[in-house]
């Protein structure tokens, strides 16, 4: 089944049939924001169009389709196949994870218990981020993280902003340093996967092609998943997405410590950017990274910009 099929059976009959006639590429579709009493918005190959009912995209939201309740009950009602509260511990985390590894993103009234998120109800607002597997990608930054004399890789930070690839490229080093390369052996690799969009995991089988010797722990916070899978799993990488908390720096800490290499993303624009931050700047300070690699959208998402070794010097850069 396609990308476009995938999606369309998850939609309200009325917004299935928008998509079914939208004339674009599923590949480059990146988003699907549906708000209640709001246009039908996308995000398509990194810009924002609005959605007509005769299935044309515009700038002007006043000529987009409109987004109702029932757009949204229905709607959710095929995400979770008339059962919401299968997916309670995902929703509890404001997510689900479908068939494919598209993740579905939901807003509403939450219910709280002990202060935890027990439920959200009343759910208004949806926003579909589509998987896209991109292999390959990683090729280019792959021979500068390998350490020959030690025979594995360096720790390793991608920097880069929002929605430039820094997961994509992440997903693609973990496939290629799990199955082996020419440039390594195949290595066990450890995945947090805090938000399911790594291996975009469904009903426990990764949706992504992660590496025949990778482990998932899914919808963990990143810092109990890091010292969980030293303990029980013995990886030799461990691998995360967008760290940036007290508790991540201390597990970082504990997974070097053990001598289990890192693979890490954060956001950012440069290694200027990530030392001004208060708690990022300490892991530069202490060059707890051996390896920076700083992406971009410059040139089209996933640019590889640079990559800079612990001291700061520059390893490789795209010329233009």
């Amino acid at each position: 089944m396609n990308a476009k099929d995938e999606l369309l059976k998850i939609f309200s009959l009325n917004l299935r049939t928008i998509f079914g006639k939208l004339s674009i590429d599923y590949d480059r579709l990146q988003e699907i924001r549906l708000r209640i009493n709001a246009p039908l918005l996308i995000i398509y190959e990194n810009r924002e169009y609005f959605v007509t009912d005769e299935a044309k995209l515009v700038d002007n939201p006043s000529l987009a389709a409109f987004i109702t309740k029932n757009e949204i009950r229905e709607t959710m009602e095929y995400i979770s196949n008339y059962s919401l509260y299968a997916f309670e511990e995902e929703i509890r985390q404001g997510f689900i994870t479908i068939n494919g590894g598209h993740r579905i993103g939901i807003a509403g009234k939450t219910i709280l218990e002990q202060d935890s998120v027990k439920w959200i109800k009343h759910i208004s607002f949806i926003n579909i981020r589509l998987a896209h597997q991109v292999k390959g990608c990683a090729v280019p930054v792959l021979p500068y993280l390998i350490n020959e004399d030690a025979g594995g890789i360096y720790h390793t930070l991608i920097i880069s902003p929002p929605r430039c690839g820094k997961t994509t490229i992440l997903r693609d080093l973990i496939r290629m340093l799990s199955n082996g390369s020419k440039y390594q052996a195949g290595m066990s690799v450890g995945v947090v996967d805090e938000r399911s969009e790594i291996a975009a995991c469904y009903m426990g089988t990764p949706q992504n092609e992660v590496g025949i010797r990778t482990d998932v722990l899914d919808c963990c916070p990143k810092a109990k998943g890091m010292m969980m899978l030293i303990r029980s799993m013995s990886p030799q990488i461990i691998a995360v997405d967008e760290i940036g908390s007290t508790e991540d720096l201390e597990a970082i800490d504990y997974v070097i410590g053990c001598g289990c290499k890192l693979i890490a993303t954060v956001h950012g624009s440069s290694i200027e950017d990530i030392r001004s931050k208060p708690i990022l700047g300490e892991l530069v300070k202490k060059q707890l990274f051996e390896r920076y690699v700083v992406m971009s959208n410059r040139k089209g998402v996933g640019h590889l910009e640079e990559i800079y070794d612990a001291f700061g010097k520059l390893l490789y850069r795209m010329d233009g």
